[in-house]
């Protein structure tokens, strides 16, 4: 954690709001779509690590691939961030983020179903010309309610 002296400077502040912008960011795309975001979030040699939740590991190409298809069953997703824990070095930093994921599905029946969901995420960050950009992400999903046995999520 920075020392408070540190914690009061305009440069930590102004990389304190850069970051959460970039997790906004993140949680935008992934909730409305919004591809062209998604690819402002992380470096082209990233890793992403969604397999707490089911999900696959690998760079974002692969990871935006696979969320289109995984995303499917989803049609009403929203991501809400709560405590962050943010440790600024230099030009890299760790995140440690809430999040609460509810998430609504139509099931099979036509029923609408609420699934909700939290956990951490966990970001490694490097500040790069173009901005702070995460270079790992580690989704570590603690709880989810209500997953139908027979939802299928891609591999």
């Amino acid at each position: 954690m920075p020392t408070p002296i540190d914690a009061g400077t305009l440069s930590y502040v102004a990389d304190r709001i850069a970051i959460d912008d970039l997790l906004t960011r993140y949680t935008t795309a992934v909730d409305l779509e919004r591809w062209e975001l998604f690819d402002t979030v992380f470096l082209p040699d990233a890793v992403i690590d969604y397999t707490s939740a089911g999900g696959i590991r690998g760079g974002p190409d692969d990871i935006r691939d696979w969320l289109i298809r995984a995303l499917e069953p989803f049609p009403v997703r929203q991501h809400l961030l709560g405590n962050k824990e943010v440790r600024i070095d230099g030009d890299t930093a760790s995140v440690r983020a809430y999040f609460f994921n509810p998430l609504m599905m139509t099931g099979s029946d036509g029923a609408s179903r609420f699934l909700p969901g939290g956990g951490y995420y966990h970001h490694r960050l490097v500040r790069t010309p173009d901005g702070w950009r995460s270079a790992e992400l580690v989704e570590e999903e603690v709880w989810r309610d209500g997953l139908p046995d027979d939802l299928e999520i891609p591999t």
